[in-house]
């Protein structure tokens, strides 16, 4: 992930690469760790949500390891060119930002659970960057795949705002919007730190707690 490109602003539509018909490789079919489906159908009742806290490799990591959490992928989501390759995205050329999908059981882990691990789990007041992970594709983003994540999701911001200004940090810069089409990564990006140990991740918080009923979903 460090050898990515070190572009900082977002391409316009009409300038960004065509992208492709279809996929240009092949995705496993299950979950290297969890041994669940990497794809749909998935088992039992399950909802999806999608993050993006910079290197996804170190960020779908964390989710897998939560507690009912069915099945987690990484890939490409919020830009213009269809199916993308990994070498397109880190071209700053397709507006693709680097997503982790979270499948998950809403009677064992809530989204608001989900959120508060996304906010602690990185910096939102990067812009396009994470760490020394420097690009477009590394921002900060949640895809919501219902108006109730949407209102969680702001909500959960707006109540971490002043716990990060008392840290001295400033505004969010975490992008909230309905999620696009979802595009699979490459099948080496799946579960990547699972396959190997050692590899890089980028990921670190800021140390600031989320409050107590941080998302409030229902309310």
């Amino acid at each position: 992930m460090l050898f990515s490109g070190r572009k900082t602003t977002m391409v316009a539509a009409d300038e960004a690469l065509a992208g492709h018909d279809s996929r240009q490789f092949d995705v496993p079919t299950t979950h290297y760790v969890l041994n669940t489906p990497l794809e749909e159908p998935y088992p039992g009742t399950v909802e999806v949500a999608y993050f993006g806290l910079g290197c996804f490799w170190g960020a779908e990591r964390i989710f897998w390891q939560l507690d009912g959490v069915v099945s987690t992928a990484v890939g490409y989501q919020g830009g213009f060119s269809p199916n993308p390759t990994y070498e397109e995205v880190c071209s700053a050329r397709t507006g693709h930002a680097e997503v982790v999908k979270v499948v998950f059981d809403p009677s064992k882990v809530s989204y608001d659970e989900l959120l508060k691990v996304f906010w602690e789990s990185h910096d939102p007041t990067q812009g396009m960057r994470q760490g020394n992970d420097t690009g477009t594709q590394y921002r900060s983003t949640i895809y919501t795949t219902s108006e109730q994540q949407q209102k969680a999701a702001e909500v959960s911001r707006d109540d971490y705002q002043p716990w990060l200004n008392k840290a001295g940090y400033g505004a969010i810069t975490t992008d909230i919007e309905p999620a696009g089409e979802f595009f699979y990564a490459e099948g080496y990006h799946q579960q990547y730190l699972a396959k190997n140990p050692n590899g890089y991740c980028g990921i670190g918080g800021t140390g600031v707690s989320c409050p107590v009923g941080v998302a409030r979903a229902g309310e």
